[in-house]
């Protein structure tokens, strides 16, 4: 964001694709997640980080489904999802990929993607899932494997396929969670890349990663989120400059928030 001007006044008067009021999650005794609120908006890239046990992956399965909240509301393009099923999001338009990819192992990359476009909207016939599927792959650069068995395929293709297979339930909005991880640097930038053209191609997106440098790049927002709650939010350089986000989880360097963020080869920080 530039010239100064605050990230809320920014987005003020965009379409609110998904909407977080008070999400809580405990398991007995523990509080995983406690009274999270935030918006993502329409054709915005936001991003969740913070240090390991922040709760950041508990959020996302309580946005994606997996888990039903303990206490809060969860709405999805003004619809009221908190207790709906993982494909009842999916089908109103909230699509995910996974940090651990588990394709159809045995099944072509074309056909893992063409499960995904059947999955998705509902009446979707065989022939437009394959039509659609083809067009995925090539959007991620996967045409040339699409008869490839899918365990054949390299860490960056699987992920490729992935956010393919995540694209082809046709969401407005697209989970990610650390898709990056395990990727060489050069590899990361050709994920960015294909993550931020889908956000051109209008579908919003939330992504939590470790690997700061990627944030930056990436994030027109971003959520920072310690011991299960949201301790700071903003644009990368407003929570970069925050001392408690510098405390809690980036470190005392005095570089933090002026692009030299990066810790080694990966440019990773990790709690």
């Amino acid at each position: 964001m530039s010239g100064g001007v605050p990230t809320a006044q920014i987005l003020a008067g965009q379409e609110v694709v998904l909407q977080a009021d008070g999400l809580s999650k405990r398991f007995g005794g523990l509080k995983a997640v406690q009274d999270v609120s935030f918006k993502v908006y329409a054709g915005e890239i936001l991003a969740v980080i913070g240090p390991n046990g922040a709760g950041k992956t508990t959020l996302l399965n309580l946005l994606s489904g997996v888990y039903r909240p303990s206490a809060g509301r969860l709405s999805l393009l003004g619809r009221d999802v908190t207790q709906a099923s993982m494909e009842a999001r999916c089908h109103a338009g909230l699509g995910r990929a996974f940090q651990i990819v588990r394709p159809f192992g045995e099944m072509t990359v074309r056909e893992n993607v063409t499960v995904g476009a059947l999955f998705g909207k509902p009446g979707m016939r065989l022939p437009q899932a394959r039509e659609l599927a083809q067009a995925l792959l090539e959007r991620t650069g996967l045409s040339a494997y699409a008869e490839r068995p899918a365990h054949e395929l390299t860490l960056l293709q699987d992920k490729r396929m992935e956010i393919a297979r995540a694209l082809a339930t046709q969401p407005r909005l697209l989970l990610l969670d650390e898709v990056m991880a395990g990727l060489r640097p050069a590899e990361a930038q050709e994920a960015v890349a294909l993550v931020r053209s889908v956000q051109e191609s209008g579908v919003s997106v939330l992504f939590i990663e470790h690997i700061m440098p990627v944030v930056r790049d990436l994030a027109d927002r971003v959520v920072v989120m310690d011991q299960g709650q949201v301790m700071a939010e903003g644009s990368y350089r407003e929570v970069t400059a925050n001392p408690l986000v510098v405390a809690a989880y980036l470190g005392t360097e005095p570089e933090l928030g002026s692009g030299h963020e990066q810790t080694g080869q990966t440019g990773e920080v990790r709690a």
